[in-house]
């Protein structure tokens, strides 16, 4: 059966050495081991052979998933000392299965504080998409999907919670609670490229 894989992009306000990264930097690792073990959580992408840098991703290699690329975007820095990108790549069974763990526990108490590391961007900072049930996606495949949907919006190729397709390219709403949704909602509306500052997104520009 088809699975959907999803990669998220973020950007911090400084990069990760800075002391404001600190209770990030701890939290992340117990957001990753969180996900290893929501249910329909397939596998994520990590570094063959262990990590060859302390905090940057650029120069990794993780074996099927490729050599690690961020999306054209991203400005920020390409080396431990000034990388400045959060960014992740993994592989579920389903859409409520990913959006069921992005949406509580400890990566909903992440989100809600992001503020507190995360620069406020005009530009989709997350997408998914539905791969073969054999099939492994790349990093440089997320961020070319990411960038589809930044440039065209929600496709069958690359789409976000709001706006969601099933495997065979038809619409689809998600199957979730209330309260789930009214949190997506929320946060969702947040990043969107309409919900962003004019002075934030002409910094971006």
């Amino acid at each position: 059966m088809p699975r959907v894989a999803f990669t998220t992009f973020a950007v911090l306000n400084h990069p990760y050495p800075h002391l404001s990264n600190e209770d990030f930097n701890v939290l992340e690792g117990v957001v990753f081991g969180a996900s290893s073990e929501a249910p329909g959580f397939i596998a994520r992408a990590e570094a063959v052979g262990g990590a060859q840098t302390k905090w940057t991703n650029f120069g990794r290699h993780y074996g099927e998933w490729g050599e690690f690329h961020a999306p054209s975007f991203y400005t920020g820095g390409r080396d431990d000392e000034t990388d400045t990108r959060a960014s992740t790549l993994s592989v579920w069974q389903d859409l409520e299965s990913v959006h069921a763990y992005a949406f509580s526990g400890i990566h909903l108490y992440a989100l809600k504080n992001r503020r507190k590391w995360f620069a406020h961007l005009p530009h989709r900072l997350y997408a998914a998409w539905w791969v073969a049930d054999d099939a492994v996606p790349t990093w440089r495949e997320a961020c070319d999907r990411l960038d589809l949907l930044n440039e065209t919006g929600p496709t069958p190729e690359a789409f976000d919670f709001r706006t969601a397709f099933d495997a065979d390219g038809n619409p689809y709403r998600l199957r979730i609670g209330r309260t789930a949704a009214e949190h997506a909602a929320s946060l969702d509306a947040a990043e969107s490229p309409e919900a962003a500052e004019p002075s934030e997104a002409a910094a971006q520009a």
